[in-house]
């Protein structure tokens, strides 16, 4: 195995700063009684709940925390990462130990988690670059087989029977993305103003309830160190009870969008890579989920390129106000405009 882990998660003194020294006590009252120092490095190019390595003696943790400043509403809800993956612990689907929820804001300034330290890769490139064509086929089959294995738990009987609203999903995401779009006071974006009128009449009839992710992507999983194995999926921030092939369909915009547009694979080789077409990943799903076909397709992705880029301006809302999680939010936020143009393009070839 040739290929790098993720090279943009690199570790910096943190941006997001706090009291260490109260951190500490937290943990040794609350996971463990550790000796030795306290170490605390932030890991840098995620977008959302800042997130920091935290080596306690000769332990090592993952924490997670809210932001500061003035949030969007219902954003940053480290309280429903905690209890989603908490509930999955009992299930197929690999998610890291949790260990400690503090919801007392008077710790380290914001709530936070604590949750074990899982060794393995992250890769932020969906080309895979230094693996044989083998294995990018490999590491792409084991992203769609956990997503289907996901979609096909049962949320009632994990306790998650209350975790989001059932049914009318869509519906609902495009109101919400629509709103806290609306609200931003940055530069509008034309073609998210279109897919914000074109969205809600073409709505699919069909309607089904899974658990899902909301921001499943190749970089938001721990690979095993040398197999094409998922050891924890991450950053559940956006995960509800809603509609699985919007799940299915944010995952798989990467065969629509560049490199230049967001971490796409459009434009590339993907024989040669090795790498599945879009018609391919999509039909193993399908058969993973015993699916005879996904009617309204194209819907979905558009729907969740218009769902990415709503996502992608609120970070660059954040990283105007100061307090966006990574230090190049503002060249990421500002992709919005790109990803909204091909969803508006997509949705002005399908007939009325």
């Amino acid at each position: 195995m040739r290929a790098a882990s993720n090279p943009g998660a690199k570790l910096v003194p943190p941006v997001h700063a706090f009291d260490a020294t109260a951190l500490g006590a937290y943990i040794h009252r609350h996971v463990d009684p550790f000796g030795g120092e306290l170490e605390v490095e932030q890991f840098q190019g995620g977008q959302s709940n800042p997130t920091y390595r935290v080596t306690a003696g000769d332990r090592r943790y993952i924490l997670r925390r809210k932001p500061p400043g003035n949030l969007l509403p219902s954003a940053h809800a480290v309280d429903r990462e905690y209890r989603v993956m908490s509930a999955l612990a009992a299930t197929d689907v690999p998610v890291a130990r949790m260990l400690a929820l503090c919801e007392d804001a008077s710790v380290i300034g914001t709530a936070f988690y604590l949750m074990e330290y899982v060794e393995g890769r992250v890769l932020w490139d969906p080309r895979l670059p230094g693996m044989e064509p083998t294995e990018r086929a490999a590491h792409h089959d084991e992203m769609n087989r956990v997503l289907a294995v996901l979609h096909s738990v049962d949320y009632a009987s994990v306790g998650l029977a209350d975790y989001g609203r059932v049914g009318n999903y869509i519906e609902r995401q495009v109101s919400r993305w629509s709103k806290q779009y609306e609200s931003a006071n940055v530069e509008r974006i034309p073609a998210m103003d279109r897919l914000i009128e074109w969205l809600p009449s073409r709505i699919p009839p069909d309607d089904e309830t899974t658990i899902v992710h909301g921001d499943f992507r190749l970089d938001n999983a721990i690979f095993h160190p040398t197999e094409p194995r998922v050891l924890a999926v991450l950053d559940w921030e956006l995960s509800t009870l809603g509609h699985p092939l919007s799940d299915l369909a944010y995952n798989a915009m990467v065969w629509r969008l560049s490199p230049e547009e967001f971490r796409g694979l459009k434009g590339e080789d993907l024989v040669s890579l090795g790498i599945p077409t879009e018609d391919e990943y999509v039909a193993a799903y399908c058969r993973r989920t015993a699916r005879d076909g996904i009617p309204h397709w194209e819907f979905y992705l558009i729907f969740s390129m218009f769902r990415v880029a709503a996502i992608l301006h609120g970070v660059l809302v954040r990283a105007l106000q100061g307090n966006a999680a990574s230090q190049d939010a503002i060249e990421t936020g500002s992709r919005a405009r790109k990803v909204a143009a091909v969803a508006w393009a997509m949705a002005q070839g399908i007939r009325n």
